[in-house]
Order: C-alpha cells, then sequence, then structure tokens
C-alpha cells in the first residue's frame, strides 16, 4: 500500500472545535424516555456489515462494540428494550486464519517516516458460536438483500462454493437456516434493517469489472419485499434505511485521477517516442481525445477503457508505415488500442494506489511500457469509469425507491441514510458539540482506514439518524447518543 501522508496541520484540523453547536435540532436527552407506540422489549436488527460494527477492512470486538443497533439498544433498553447480544468475535484484531481473502484490520503505522494504514495478521481460525444464540446483531459483512432469504448461508460445507458467508457460519442457529428466520424465530417486536449497499458497492469496489455484478433490480424488489414482509408479519414495528451514494465515500475519492509526476527527461522521451505519434494517429481516425501530452506533474493516470473501439490494428499499422519495428509497432497497438487517460469524472479507487507505478503481469509490459497508470494501462478493476459510475448511481436510485415504498406500504420509520452522508460528503460536514465531521480519509473521523465503513463517531451519527425516525413515526422519546464518546480513527 503507498504511503499515506498526515500533516501536523491535518492532524490538528482532525481534533479542532468549529463551534459550540450541535449539527443535531431534536436533543432530547432532557425528556423522561419512553417508548410511544412501540414495542422495543425484542428488537433485531438485519444487515450487512455497517450493522454488524464492521471497520478498517474487519470485524473485531472493538467495532462491534461500537456498532450503530448496540447503540439504539441501549436507548432502548431506557424504555423497555430488552437484551441485545451481538456474535462477537473472540478477538480485537479479525479475520480468519486458513481463509484467503480475511485479513486481520489495518491499523496506521509509521512506514519510512509516513503514517500508513497496514494489515494485520489474522488473529484467530473460523470458530462457531451459535450455541450462545439467538443473537440480535443479525448483521453480516458481505450480505446481499437476497443473501438474508437463502437458507445454507451460514452452513460451512457451502463456503467453498461460494454460497456462504463465514460471518454467518460463526452464529447461525443451524447449517440449513436463513438470517430471517433467524430474526423471526425470536418473535420480534421491533427491527432495523439496512440492507443493500453490497448490491451496489460490490460492483463499484471491483471497478465495475463483472465479477461482482449489481443485483438485478427485479431480483433486488423481491428480495426487500419479502424481508419487509416477513419482518412485519407477526405486527412487528421497525425502521429502514436507503442506500447512499457509494461513488462519494472515501475509497473513490481519495486518490485523484492525476496523481503521476514525471521528470523532465521522462517527459520527453514519452511525449517524442509514446504519446505524441499515438496521439497524431488517433487524432486522424477522430479520436484525439483519448491521450494527451504529459508534463511533469499532475498527469492523469492511463487506463484502458473497454467501451472504447479497439484501434490497435490502426496504431500497429500506422507506426510499422511510419517506420517503427514490426515488433514495437503491434506492441504499441496491443497496449494503447483501448487506452485513454482519465479524466475528472473517473473515479480510481483506494485499493488501486499500491498499483500505480508497479509492473504489470503482462507479456506487453516490456520497457517502457511496464509502470501501471503511467505507460501501461490500469485494468478494468483498477478504476471506476464515468460510464461505470453511472451505472451504480441509477441502480442506487431505483433500489431507494424500493426502499421507499416499501416503508410507505407497511408504515415503517424510514432514514434517508443518503441525504446524511450527503451532508457528511460536504465540505461543511456534520457537527457535534463543537466537533466537525466530513468524509475525509483519516481525518474526516467519520470513515474509518477501509474508506467504506465507518468509524464508533461515524456510526454515532448513523445511530442518532435511525433513532431520529424512531422517534418521529412511533412518538417515543429515546435520546441521542453523542458521537464524541466513541472511538475514531486510532493513531499509533
Amino acid at each position: 500500500m503507498k504511503k499515506i501522508l498526515i500533516s501536523a496541520f491535518a492532524l490538528a484540523l482532525f481534533g479542532s472545535t468549529i463551534s459550540c453547536d450541535t449539527e443535531f435540532e431534536t436533543d432530547i436527552n432532557d425528556v423522561a424516555v419512553t417508548s410511544g407506540e412501540a414495542d422495543f422489549s425484542r428488537y433485531v436488527s438485519l444487515g450487512n456489515s455497517l450493522t454488524s460494527g464492521y471497520r478498517d477492512n474487519a470485524l473485531y470486538s472493538d467495532g462491534q462494540n461500537e456498532s450503530y443497533p448496540s447503540m439504539i439498544a441501549a436507548q432502548m433498553q431506557l424504555a423497555g428494550g430488552g437484551a441485545f447480544t451481538q456474535p462477537m468475535m473472540p478477538n480485537n484484531v479479525g479475520g480468519f486464519v486458513g481463509l484467503p481473502g480475511f485479513p486481520g484490520k489495518l491499523t496506521l503505522q509509521v512506514v519510512n517516516g509516513s503514517l500508513t494504514p497496514v494489515a494485520s495478521d489474522p488473529a484467530a481460525a473460523l470458530d462457531n458460536i451459535s450455541s450462545g444464540g439467538p443473537y440480535q446483531n443479525l448483521g453480516v459483512p458481505g450480505a446481499k438483500s437476497f443473501h438474508l432469504l437463502a437458507p445454507g448461508y451460514g452452513n460451512a460445507a457451502n463456503l467453498s462454493a461460494g454460497t456462504a458467508n463465514p460471518y454467518f457460519v460463526r452464529f447461525a442457529s443451524s447449517p440449513d437456516t436463513s438470517v430471517i428466520a433467524d430474526a423471526m424465530a425470536q418473535n420480534p417486536t421491533f427491527f432495523s434493517l439496512w440492507i443493500g449497499n453490497n448490491d451496489v458497492l460490490g460492483y463499484a469496489t471491483s471497478g465495475g469489472d463483472g465479477s461482482n455484478p449489481i443485483t438485478d433490480e427485479t431480483l433486488f424488489a423481491q428480495a426487500y419485499n419479502g424481508l419487509v414482509a416477513t419482518l412485519t408479519s407477526n405486527g412487528a414495528k421497525g425502521v429502514v434505511a436507503n442506500l447512499p451514494n457509494v461513488t462519494s465515500i472515501p475509497f473513490f475519492t481519495t486518490v485523484p485521477y492525476n496523481p503521476v509526476p514525471l521528470d523532465d527527461a521522462s517527459v520527453t522521451a514519452l511525449n517524442q517516442q509514446v504519446f505524441g505519434p499515438i496521439n497524431q494517429i488517433l487524432t486522424a481516425y477522430g479520436q484525439g481525445d483519448r491521450l494527451q501530452l504529459l508534463g511533469t506533474s499532475n498527469n492523469p493516470l492511463l487506463l484502458k477503457d473497454e467501451t472504447l473501439a479497439d484501434m490497435s490494428a490502426q496504431i500497429t499499422n500506422a507506426l510499422a508505415a511510419a517506420g517503427v519495428p514490426a515488433q514495437q509497432a503491434g506492441l504499441m497497438g496491443a497496449v494503447f488500442g483501448q487506452a485513454r487517460h482519465a479524466t475528472s469524472e473517473d473515479l480510481i479507487p483506494l485499493t488501486t494506489r499500491a498499483d500505480i507505478g508497479a509492473a504489470p503481469t503482462s507479456p506487453y509490459a516490456v520497457a517502457p511500457f511496464n509502470k501501471y497508470g503511467v505507460t501501461f494501462p490500469l485494468e478494468d478493476k483498477h478504476v471506476l469509469t464515468v460510464t461505470e459510475k453511472n451505472e451504480v448511481l441509477a441502480a442506487t436510485v431505483k433500489f431507494n425507491s424500493i426502499i421507499k415504498a416499501a416503508a410507505d406500504s407497511k408504515g415503517l420509520a424510514f432514514v434517508d441514510a443518503n441525504a446524511k452522508m450527503t451532508e457528511l460528503f460536504s465540505s461543511s460536514g456534520i457537527q457535534w458539540d463543537g466537533v466537525k465531521y466530513t468524509a475525509t480519509f483519516v481525518t474526516g473521523g467519520a470513515f474509518s482506514l477501509d474508506g467504506v465503513h465507518l468509524t464508533g463517531r461515524g456510526y454515532a451519527i448513523v445511530a442518532n439518524e435511525f433513532i431520529k425516525a424512531i422517534n418521529k413515526t412511533y412518538k417515543s422519546t429515546l435520546p441521542l447518543v453523542n458521537p464524541n464518546q466513541y472511538s475514531g480513527v486510532m493513531f499509533p
């Protein structure tokens, strides 16, 4: 992972006092706590990693203790709410030994003089804690909407086939149960449901490369409406939340589209031998907007855009006709056939940072075409192009319409998480008792080191939105929580 530089000035801003006012207009901490028209005696919470308390790219005990449902449950207990048990991880590091793709949490460490998020080794093998249930926090990291309805999603025998989730394997009441079945077995009187983020997020974080497609709209509607119908079938009341715009999270806003510096000699050589000649060829075919000449700073990343016409043959033939040796001409045609420079509309995932300037694994990656993003195009997985970003945004709008309609049809409390996150993403951010929270990576206070999930303070902001929606709909008076009392990014 590349270095993340954090200046003393930025750190000072992180802890600064902006004003003495709270961002929340209706703080009822001095009002008698009542349940209103709701019954909080058996509260269950369904969702994905955001519900579980996942942060810093792992699920670990400190993060679980600051999950937003646990905060809500604590306030509900002041109004007759019952016990709220979470499927706690056995350590404060997370990850699963022996399961690829499940490292321990990220921590900030000083590497070569700079603060850098570094992944920890996983701390323990996959355990099984089903005997400690039932569990009221049914958040399963990685779950999509339809996964909550799937029998066998917690069956260890299904892990190799990819139809089970190790986090649910840990605490599922039986191998053949589903998340929704384990929720209904508790005969809940109240529920919260925040699901659907992964139905678009997986596509976005994989750069829209096809490995993790956006959930079909019809399937999402069937799954979501099925969940709401089941959860309300015994008369339970509840609260649901819509989906934030995932393209605005720090995972997509931290790495700029133009981070490449070059020295004078490299600029001259690349412009004369590579980008100048290829740009002339593309211009002759009406494709002159794909590439630009380079400078010494702020050069855009070079990427492959599969929506572009493949100009490999035209580039190869034109270069050969100009006297370039056939092998070199063919190499340049293969490398630049669908290449273009990134624009400000393209989003660069945080995980791409480590690949910029690295040597790609390709038979065409020979000098000087051996630096990702500079002289060799980044792959589809490395970039969320403007076309792919628009697909994510369109799906989010459709899914949110389905969520709102389901909430309205059952008279459920509704949290506009999208609007709240938009507020967090703004330059003014969100303030609580003089502390300002924004979506700035590391120093903004709300997002953890993976750039996707929240800190304890960020989850507290979410908890308050749920509490306000519950109070508004069911005339309860649950007190808000104080985000400043929870943890943010941990510095060494």
